[in-house]
């Protein structure tokens, strides 16, 4: 049993990671200033696909849990990102996003019954602080609206996490992973088109290449993985698991794009890594509720300077 769980939370944690390789991708392979073009890109294409290949629709109320998952996982929280990401130095923006997982364990124990436990707060306050030692520099310049934006960005993916726990979807994962990205692509598509404007006239073949990559891998692969880990971990646990992904990107950062990397933020990378790995090997006292009629429980960026893009 421990061996399985080991498993799920090892695959569940690539995706995160995958988000991670955001911002790179972005920002060596695609047009500037098109953030929320990239969120729409990488969302629609890859749920009309699983929704293609599963040949499953809603039935009853899912066609409303799915828009409301779809907006809460993807299309609110994309667009929330995009505004803290403008607004905010890339730091800032990480760090207030890094409460998330001390918002899904408070929404766990409203919506699901889980216990709030001494060890997932001080893991929480300890990613915080880790993830601040990792991204945020000195000389960040604050902004409410900015603050707000990213703070209401943690709140819905949080949110977006716990109800997908209590709403057990009847259909299997990948069609429930196609419903939530389509629904989540086109609620951003009238929004990128507002801000942004058309798309570019004309797509070069690298950016050809990470729009697939972002679609294929960032949202198909790593939401079907994200969503699975749902299914079967706690939800606060699964929350933890998404701060590998500024650890990620400035890993990736320093590895690929030579960027520097002080001893303060391997540091923070530390603390960050053992705050999820506390997380983890914590049991849920009580097994989170499921909504009467749904299937049985499972068991239950750029973080540099400018991470507007890694929506």
């Amino acid at each position: 049993m421990l061996r399985n769980r080991l498993a799920i939370v090892l695959l569940t944690a690539l995706a995160p990671a995958i988000w991670g390789s955001t911002y790179l991708v972005t920002t060596e392979l695609l047009p500037p200033g098109r953030p929320l073009l990239a969120g729409v890109l990488r969302a629609l294409p890859a749920g009309l696909l699983l929704v293609a290949l599963t040949r499953r629709l809603p039935k009853g109320s899912w066609w409303w849990r799915s828009l409301v998952l779809g907006a809460l996982n993807i299309g609110a929280f994309f667009a929330l990102l995009f505004v803290a990401a403008y607004r905010l130095p890339g730091g800032v923006a990480a760090t207030v996003g890094a409460v998330q997982p001390l918002i899904a364990a408070g929404l766990s124990a409203v919506l699901l019954g889980d216990r709030l436990s001494l060890r997932t707060l001080l893991s929480g306050i300890a990613g915080v602080a880790g993830v601040s030692l990792l991204v945020l520099r000195a000389n960040a310049q604050l902004d409410a609206l900015g603050i707000l934006a990213a703070l209401g960005g943690a709140v819905v993916m949080a949110t977006g996490v716990v109800l997908s726990k209590r709403w057990t979807s009847p259909a299997p994962l990948l069609a429930t992973t196609g419903w939530q990205l389509t629904a989540g692509g086109l609620l951003l598509l009238p929004v990128a088109l507002l801000v942004e404007g058309p798309p570019p006239s004309h797509l070069t073949g690298a950016n050809l290449l990470g729009y697939g990559y972002l679609s294929l891998i960032g949202a198909a692969v790593a939401y079907a993985l994200w969503f699975r880990g749902i299914r079967a971990l706690p939800p606060t646990s699964v929350t933890f698991l998404g701060l590998l992904s500024p650890v990620v990107a400035t890993a990736l950062g320093w590895l690929v794009l030579g960027q520097d990397l002080a001893p303060v933020q391997a540091l923070g990378a530390l603390i960050v890594l053992g705050s999820l790995v506390a997380a983890q090997i914590q049991r849920p006292h009580t097994p989170s509720k499921v909504v009467a009629g749904s299937p049985t429980a499972a068991p239950s960026e750029r973080v540099d300077t400018r991470s507007r893009q890694s929506a």
